[in-house]
């Protein structure tokens, strides 16, 4: 489901409006007024599927991108729009049926006429606070920040100068410090032969109680579900979350660490400096990365792993020593 305080629905549209010149199979005049996920996607919903395991979809999309020779793998469908970069065009069709809502929807005001702000809120020189905003007893917005349309912030928050936060719900007692982005459009890029596009997305950002998010770091809203850093979290400077990233209660990041996206990690794991972590991974509890491991593959809870590509602790310092004594001539 599309949150209505981040984005404003503009359909309903015909199947055959919102296809163009691209070929329709089954009931081009069904209505769609929302995007979804292929897994989850309902009969007002549009979806695409690039059925790269071969297994059928098994929900019940009002219309499916799906490439031609992939179509008997959409049966449920109620409408098929075929094309052979079913990621591609739904880049460039999902913006005609949400749009952002956006500070120029606000007034002169820097703090707009719908936003709430319960008692004690302090607001330093310069802070914004967008359309529909509500922020938490006691909370602190510092120098220049900025509060997008919508977004609510939780009781004896600390939100730093020149902060950005937008598309995003913020429990009790969070601190992001200065520079910090919250709720930006993550990395995602489609193309063909008449160049490339921007993914949407479309989701959130769930920050729970008592995060810390350091300065200038970048936590990136999801592409249709939710980036969500659990209870306690505590990410240094300069580190970058990516789109629909899952992290657990207790999770310790230090600088300059990157996760990319639909990553999940577990509770009380723990990040040295300048750790990369691909996407679609899953780093189990209580493991540990050290300062400048490069994961490429899930990490069992519990170890520790290093080096690049990193690979369990024990593991890499036997490699290590082999090399280091086969330099030697040793």
């Amino acid at each position: 489901m599309i949150d209505a305080r981040f984005y404003q629905a503009l359909g309903p549209f015909a199947v055959r409006a919102l296809a163009g010149s691209l070929d329709i199979g089954g009931e081009a005049d069904q209505q769609i007024a929302s995007v979804a996920p292929a897994d989850e996607a309902g009969p007002q919903d549009l979806c695409y599927y690039e059925g790269k395991a071969g297994t059928a979809l098994k929900s019940s999309p009002g219309a499916c991108l799906i490439a031609p020779a992939l179509a008997h793998l959409a049966p449920d469908a109620a409408a098929l729009i075929l094309t052979d970069r079913p990621r591609t065009q739904f880049a460039r069709i999902a913006p005609r049926l949400f749009r952002a809502r956006s500070m120029q929807e606000a007034g002169t005001s820097v703090v707009d006429a719908s936003a709430r702000l319960e008692e004690g809120v302090r607001l330093a020189p310069g802070a914004v606070i967008g359309p529909g905003a509500v922020i938490g007893a006691d909370t602190v917005i510092g120098a220049n920040a900025v509060i997008g349309p919508g977004v609510v912030i939780g009781r004896r928050c600390q939100i730093g100068p020149r902060a950005s936060i937008g598309f995003s719900l913020i429990g009790d007692e969070v601190s992001i410090l200065a520079g910090a982005v919250i709720g930006e459009q993550g990395f995602g890029v489609a193309g063909d032969a008449a160049g490339l596009v921007d993914v949407p997305h479309l989701g959130r950002v769930i920050i729970q109680d008592r995060v810390t998010v350091g300065a200038n770091s970048t936590i990136d809203r999801g592409v249709f579900g939710d980036t969500v850093l659990g209870e306690d979290a505590k990410i240094d400077n300069l580190c970058h979350v990516a789109h629909n990233c899952t992290l657990g209660r207790g999770v310790v990041i230090a600088a300059f660490a990157g996760i990319s996206g639909s990553t999940i990690v577990g509770d009380r794991v723990t990040m040295g400096g300048r750790v990369g972590i691909a996407d679609h991974r899953k780093i189990g509890a209580g493991a540990t990365l050290a300062g400048g491991a490069a994961v490429f593959q899930d990490v069992p809870a519990g170890e520790v792993w290093s080096g690049y590509p990193a690979k369990p602790l024990r593991k890499w310092l036997r490699e290590t020593a082999w090399l280091s004594r086969r330099a030697s001539g040793a």
